[in-house]
């Protein structure tokens, strides 16, 4: 499992999503949220989703597309998003290849249980494709807005 480091050039990646493919390099010439959630439609993952939205006027303000990345499919994507009305776009990794990229995939444990699977995480990469800052281990609350001040500051 690769991590990727803050200074180093974030992964290319193209994802369908339930709106079209979308891609990093299409974005390069402004900054990007990448972020990697568990699933579509539970709590933690929907309250990120929310928060990310409800900021979506602001990061379009400073030039910033967000992402959220999950090994859910394009259907289940766009079920959360019209259920929620989310404004961010929804990359579908069902193999989780970009989340390896990325090292947002790994072994967990729940209730002893060690299992493999999505490690909540958030790359902010900056206009010329290179990772800003990294956020491993995401606590949900508030982690939009610190994550929007990020990219107010580059």
């Amino acid at each position: 499992m690769m991590t990727v480091a803050v200074g180093s050039p974030a992964p290319e990646f193209t994802l369908a999503t339930d709106q079209g493919e979308i891609s990093l390099a299409a974005l390069k010439g402004r900054p990007a949220v990448v972020y990697f959630y568990p699933k579509d439609d539970t709590s933690g993952c929907t309250r990120e989703a929310i928060g990310f939205s409800c900021l979506a006027d602001e990061f379009a303000k400073a030039g910033a597309t967000v992402i959220g990345i999950s090994p859910d499919t394009v259907e289940k994507h766009g079920k959360f998003r019209a259920k929620h009305k989310l404004s961010v776009a929804l990359g579908s990794d069902p193999e989780h290849q970009v989340a390896e990229l990325y090292g947002a995939w790994g072994e967990k444990s729940l209730y002893g249980k060690k299992y493999f699977g999505i490690i909540r995480s958030t790359f902010l990469v900056d206009a010329n494709g290179t990772v800003a800052k990294v956020w491993p281990k995401v606590k949900v609350e508030g982690h939009a807005e610190e994550v929007l001040a990020a990219v107010m500051a580059l």
